[in-house]
């Protein structure tokens, strides 16, 4: 039990932790000072750090739990995208009680290679995505870390993973644009005409909006690119902007008044999709549906006629190919 408090309003914080000249702090016994949040944070606030820095205290020194907190927590992480961040903190989940006591160091490559075959059961691209960021843990640690020698997962290979190759037909496309409700309809539109991505077209925000085209900055990629305006365009965003009501001042183009926050979730997005692809084959029973929103993105770069990597802002014409997907109609011997 820790000692009692000089002043009864101190009661409430947790063990080891004191107000400095301008943080909580929080005292270990190696005589380290770990800063918790500043004065003015809340209770809740300043109980939330303690947690999670006790938390890593708790961690063994040296395990692959540790390298993993310590990446977590890098400038390095921080640097990237919301969306691989969140991806990368995903896969950790999966790692750690398998991988978490043991020594960093003394991972090999046959223990990587069983987890990878016993994961691939339920989903190989899953093992995949999980080696890939084992791997780059592991090559942080390697410039960081003097027990780690080495990197083992660059003697483990990965699944090999079938690129997708559906093309949605105008048919296809305008079957569910038919059926889907207002936003759905803007946000399929909006991908299309700019080959944009399911989370960049939900971001837009007004201020996006430029006289030469429409800003998108790719959350992937960082790419940034103006799409220029077409009556297509405008009309989609319009159609967006139309669905907004009352709320005149939302930063963004796509607002969910149903939502307590304004926002669409992944969820009620994929829901909105399901429905109209639903709808439309009830209405088109001959037809298939087996596509994915980012498909859209694929049947955009396939239908353009001009310099497809421009227009996609990818990085190489590797990455272009994975997204040309319609059948090339080409001249026969006469």
């Amino acid at each position: 039990m820790g000692r009692n408090r000089q002043s009864a309003l101190d009661s409430w914080m947790p063990p080891r932790v004191y107000r400095g000249k301008s943080a909580y702090e929080l005292r270990i016994k190696d005589g380290r000072c770990i800063r918790l949040a500043d004065l003015k944070a809340s209770k809740p606030q300043v109980i939330r750090r303690y947690d999670e820095e006790v938390k890593k205290l708790e961690v063994r020194s040296g395990s692959f739990e540790q390298l993993v907190t310590e990446y977590l927590s890098s400038p390095e992480y921080r640097r990237l995208a919301l969306k691989t961040r969140k991806e990368y903190s995903n896969y950790a989940r999966y790692l750690i009680p398998v991988f978490g006591k043991m020594a960093r160091g003394r991972i090999t490559p046959v223990h990587i290679r069983t987890y990878m075959n016993l994961r691939s059961e339920r989903s190989e691209s899953c093992a995949n995505r999980e080696h890939a960021f084992m791997s780059t843990v592991f090559s942080w640690g390697i410039q960081r870390k003097p027990d780690i020698k080495e990197n083992p997962c660059k003697y483990v290979n990965k699944f090999t993973e079938k690129p997708r190759t559906r093309y949605i037909t105008d048919a296809e496309y305008l079957a569910v644009i038919d059926q889907a409700n207002p936003l759905m309809h803007a946000a399929m539109e909006i991908s299309y005409c700019c080959a944009a991505r399911q989370g960049d077209v939900l971001q837009i925000r007004r201020q996006d909006l430029r006289d030469e085209g429409l800003y998108i900055k790719q959350n992937k990629t960082g790419k940034e690119q103006i799409k220029r305006w077409t009556p297509r365009l405008r009309k989609a965003i319009d159609l967006a902007l139309n669905q907004q009501g009352d709320i005149k001042s939302a930063i963004w183009i796509f607002i969910n008044q149903n939502s307590t926050n304004n926002t669409i979730g992944k969820r009620t997005f994929y829901s909105w999709f399901i429905r109209a692809k639903k709808k439309a084959q009830a209405a088109n029973p001959g037809m298939k549906f087996d596509f994915t929103f980012h498909d859209i993105k694929a049947k955009s770069i396939s239908d353009y006629e001009g310099n497809k990597q421009d227009f996609s802002g990818h990085l190489n014409p590797a990455q272009v190919a994975t997204y040309d997907r319609k059948i090339k109609v080409v001249d026969s011997h006469e």
